[in-house]
This record gives structure tokens, sequence and C-alpha cells, in this order.
């Protein structure tokens, strides 16, 4: 893909971490599933070269970059066949809230081990009976003394079991009049009365997804990140590049797809040329590449205003982002497949899986629809429906 509109910095840093991913590959990561583990290996050896801290400070052991940088660590992961979803939620999300609001104790606990990959952190927002509409949250914290205490639970939340805390979204008790105040909280893993459940998925990912219930879960003060009334500021601070690293995973993931689908119409001969040459196989993988190629732009506008630190405008971008590599993984992972035939359902050539790992991009962490609301509302001023 064309790199012209980068720095020699991220090219350099796309080809590093396109090696590193070409050597685990779609193989590595199809075997850590099967075995029910975790891509620790990878991730280790991510984190050893400085790729999965390069949004955090550097005076916490991070890279000093940004979402640009990391996008592009995750989107060539993805490209190579062996994405890491938790970069999405550990270092981008929870990192950077904590980087950005955290106090100088919380960024000392827990950004070091964020950028070198000792510590893992897991975010959950999303409720049983509020879906999107975060102001239906009703995981509520209450003061008792110095402490706080929260109730409440969570649903689709990835990778409990190997993280370390859960940044969890609560609302103050007051909220409950209809103000929304989000606040967000650290909660160890073995707090008492933080009790998880695995959800049994479709999903053939070596990352588990969780429901959790918080019972009367006790948390010392300097568990809230950030001040009390400051939490949708902060929410959206971890919301956005959520975004802009899910539509990286969706571009790694359907370039993936689509490096695959090409190499065999180049190869497969049924008549007197390669099936590549007809338009009716040519054609969808070229408007697949077109696709993935613009969604891949609005998520470097998303990333560059994002670290330009312009909150409003990356809202913007990376909601689009996340629609437009949603929409174009979905896209090449049909067609890959469809280009295979009957090859593209074999285990042997690996893209079976990926029509249900495709739809991720279009369902989480926002659906499609909440983000053309999103557009619909904030940028073309229409009126709400609700």
């Amino acid at each position: 893909m064309s790199t012209v509109l980068e720095t020699e910095e991220h090219q350099a840093l796309r080809a590093a971490v396109a090696a590193l991913g070409k050597r685990y590959g779609r193989d590595y990561m199809t075997s850590v599933v099967r075995d029910g583990s975790h891509p620790r290996e990878l991730w280790a050896e991510a984190a050893k070269l400085g790729y999965l801290g390069v949004n955090l400070p550097e005076e916490y052991g991070g890279g000093g970059s940004g979402m640009a940088e990391l996008s592009i660590v995750l989107e060539e992961l993805g490209a190579a066949g062996s994405p890491l979803l938790m970069m999405v939620v550990s270092p981008a999300i929870c990192g950077t809230v904590i980087a950005r609001f955290g106090t100088e104790a919380q960024k000392g606990q827990w950004l070091p081990g964020l950028a070198d990959g000792t510590l893992t952190m897991a975010f959950g927002i999303t409720e049983p009976d509020a879906g999107s509409n975060s102001h239906r949250i009703t995981t509520t914290a209450r003061r008792d003394g110095e402490d706080w205490v929260l109730t409440g639970r969570k649903v689709f939340v990835s990778g409990v079991d190997i993280a370390d805390a859960t940044l969890i979204v609560g609302r103050t008790e007051d909220a409950r009049s209809g103000k929304l105040k989000p606040c967000l909280f650290i909660v160890p893993r073995e707090a008492p009365g933080f009790q998880r459940s695995q959800i049994d998925m479709e999903l053939q990912a070596p990352e588990k997804q969780f429901e959790l219930v918080l019972d009367d879960v006790r948390l010392p003060a300097d568990a809230l990140v950030g001040d009390e009334d400051a939490g949708l500021l902060q929410l959206f601070a971890g919301l956005n590049p959520e975004r802009i690293m899910t539509a990286a995973f969706g571009i790694g993931m359907g370039r993936y797809a689509l490096g695959r689908a090409v190499e065999y119409a180049k190869t497969r001969q049924v008549w007197k040329e390669p099936i590549g040459a007809h338009q009716a196989i040519a054609h969808p993988l070229a408007q697949a590449h077109i696709e993935l190629e613009l969604a891949r732009l609005m998520m470097q506008k998303a990333a560059r205003l994002y670290d330009d630190g312009d909150d409003i405008g990356a809202g913007e971008a990376a909601n689009m982002a996340k629609y437009a590599a949603g929409e174009a993984c979905v896209k090449a992972v049909d067609q890959a497949v469809h280009t295979l035939g009957g090859n593209g359902l074999t285990r042997e050539y690996g893209l079976g899986s990926l029509i249900t790992a495709s739809r991720v991009a279009r369902i989480a962490p926002v659906s499609r629809e909440m983000i053309l609301n999103y557009v619909s509302h904030q940028s073309l001023g229409l009126p709400k429906s609700y």
C-alpha cells in the first residue's frame, strides 16, 4: 500500500512491524486460538521492541509518540495475519486515559508496565441493558468514607482473564437524576466482589470475552482516575483512540485477506489465463484495495487530529474512520473468500474464520448505525430521533 503521506520514521516503523508480524503470521495466531492460549510471545516481543507503548510518554518508558504510530503497529500486525486486539484496549484506551488524566501515582504504577507489556488493562463500558447508550449505564459508584463502592454489570469485556486490572466506567450516584457523570475506576483483577464469567463466542480469537459483576467492590480513593467532574472528557479521550485502533484492526485484517486473494488470483489457472486476468475477479479486488486505502486516509486524519489535541475534530474523523474501515474490511474478506471459492472455506487457507472476525469492526466498539447517527447529528445537524 502507498505510504507517500507518511514520514520516513513512519515508513520505517511500518516496515519493522511488518517484518515482526511476518515472523509470526496467521499460522501462529491460529495455533494460539486452537490451544486456547494467548499470543504471549508476540506480545512480549512487540513490547520489547517498543511497539506496544509507542504512544505512551517517554518519562514512563513509552515511545513518546501518538495514535498515528500505534495504529501503524496494529495495522501491520493485522496485515501479517497476527493482530493483537488487546492493543486497542491496554495501551490505546487505558494507557491514554491514565497518561492524560491520571495522578502521578497512577501514572507511575501503570504506565511503565503498560508500555513494556508486563502489565495489561482491560476496559469495561458496555452493559447488558445499555448497549450503545452510555447514558443508561447503571454501574454506580458511591462514597463510603474515603473509599468508593462499585455495583453493577458489564458485558463484552475483552481479556479480563489476562488483565491485571479493568478500567471500569461507572456513574456517581447523583447521576441517576439524568445528568451523565461518568467516572473511571481502576479495578484490580482480584478485588473482592469483582466476578467474571466467560461468554461463549462464535468468534475465533485468542482474546476471550467476559461478563463482569461488581458486587459492592470496595476501592480506595485513588482508584478514581482524574477528576470526578471531568468524566465525560476523560471517557471520550479513551473512546477516540479506541475507534482509531479499531479502524487499524479492520484495515489490517482486510489487507491480509486481500493479499491472500491476490496471490491466489495470480496463480490459480482454470482456463488459459490465471483467474486474476478476468475482470469479474480483478475489479472487485481492485475496489476492495481502493476502499481500504480510503479508510486508511481517514484513520490517518483522525490520528493526526487526536495527536494534535483536537478532540472534537478527532471524534468526527475517528468515527468516520472506524465506519469506513469496518465496511472495507467486511467487503475485502467477503471478496477474498469468494475469489478462492471452496478453498476460501478451508482451514488450509485460513480465510473462513475471518468472515466472523471481520464483523467485529462493524459492530464494536460502536455499531455502524450509531456512527451514522453521530454523523447525521454532529456533522450534518439533522434532528435526533431519540
